[in-house]
């Protein structure tokens, strides 16, 4: 795969799809989280150091009905211009700047109004690629989150960059890094699982058991586990449906012989609150009424000796509700295990979503080898489907 240091973009406008998908204030729609932006430095400084100009598209937020100002990308103009230290022009509509893409000079930078106040964007309208393909002289992906689905913007456009087209410097990291848990990595080789849902993960339990030693398993998903073998588990998340699901994984970890950890005891409490009563019970053993909201003391020692133990850690999914300080234990221990592991020569993969803000928020993110910005994306990589937006950028 070419990327941004095979090129030299001067003289060049070029159009670059970044994931500026941030988290706002909700008053004030300030930037809360810049990390995504951050990413993208790299990338937009290598282009205006050849001497190129550079045209930012990127989607904020699911808006269903068109344009709605607390998912206008204006929102971003002041951060991304702090952190690049450059001033950024914005356009109020991205089917609305051929003016301003043609009178860019070498240096600027533009930001284009949010992608998907178009229905045609996640459409992958070819109509719609081919307007923002006229905007620019070569084409870089640099959004991995988004990579996994064929929009105008991530996978459509690039059909109109044939040997002009390449990943930014944050795609290719992301690539590089996932393929460290996929192709020869080094044993022992455990994955950590969480989240509220088995539904959710059974394609990427099916794939890690294929190549881990241990899989441990936490979150609300862990419930479905303990009901399928027959366990109490009160009013804690279980999807009945998969219950079935569930056994089948247990089975198919027996007979490859990967050991699967699932937590011994929890912290239940009675409603689904950080001020509710709660206390440590056996995971099995949970009453009529109580939910399991984080994982015990005693399964946190387990997961933590385990993880430590290993050389390669991939994980995904939070052990309880983080966000809650009272059922934050569980995760924090688990970042903090994945980071001595790390420091030991561990190579530790955080994949994206709850578990990047669980690294992020306990200051674990530069403790762990690679940090992924792409949840839904990553996962898909994983289960070893083909990715839209890096399936173009393979053929030159």
């Amino acid at each position: 795969m070419k990327t941004v240091n095979d090129f030299n973009f001067n003289g060049k406008r070029v159009l670059v799809r970044v994931d500026f998908n941030v988290p706002l204030d909700k008053t004030t729609f300030a930037v809360t989280d810049n990390t995504r932006i951050k990413a993208a430095l790299r990338t937009i400084n290598k282009i205006l150091s050849d001497g190129g100009s550079v045209i930012l598209m990127s989607h904020l937020g699911r808006p269903k009905e068109g344009p709605a100002d607390k998912y206008s990308l204006k929102h971003v103009v002041s951060q991304l211009s702090s952190l690049l230290n450059h001033d950024v022009t914005f356009v109020d509509d991205c089917m609305g700047a051929t003016s301003a893409c043609n009178n860019l000079n070498p240096g600027d930078v533009l930001l284009l109004e949010n992608l998907r106040f178009y229905k045609e964007e996640e459409k992958g309208d070819a109509d719609f690629a081919k307007k923002l393909a006229d905007y620019g002289d070569f084409y870089v992906n640099d959004a991995f989150g988004t990579a996994h689905r064929r929009h105008a913007s991530t996978a459509v456009v690039a059909e109109y960059f044939a040997g002009k087209r390449c990943a930014g410097f944050l795609m290719a990291d992301e690539i590089q890094n996932a393929q460290k848990v996929l192709i020869g990595a080094k044993r022992p080789y455990t994955a950590i699982t969480g989240g509220a849902k088995v539904s959710d993960k059974i394609l990427i339990i099916e794939q890690l058991l294929e190549r881990v030693d241990n899989l441990i398993i936490g979150g609300g998903m862990a419930y479905t586990f303990f009901r399928a073998m027959g366990g109490q588990t009160g009013a804690s998340l279980c999807e009945e449906d998969r219950l079935q699901n569930a056994l089948d994984i247990l089975e198919s970890a027996k007979k490859k012989g990967v050991k699967i950890l699932l937590p011994v005891d929890s912290i239940v409490a009675d409603s689904f609150s950080n001020e509710a009563s709660h206390h440590v019970c056996k995971s099995d053993h949970i009453e009529a009424g109580w939910m399991g909201l984080d994982i015990g003391p005693e399964a946190s020692q387990l997961f933590a000796e385990t993880i430590q133990n290993s050389a390669t850690l991939l994980w995904n999914g939070p052990m309880g509700v983080f966000e809650m300080s009272n059922f934050e234990n569980g995760t924090r221990t688990i970042a903090q295990a994945v980071a001595d592991a790390t420091n030991k020569g561990a190579y530790s993969l955080i994949g994206g979503g709850d578990s990047a803000a669980a690294v992020n928020k306990f200051g674990f993110a530069d403790r762990v080898s690679y940090v992924s910005t792409g949840g839904g994306a990553l996962l898909e990589f994983l289960e070893g489907k083909k990715l839209p937006g890096v399936e173009l950028l393979l053929v030159d």
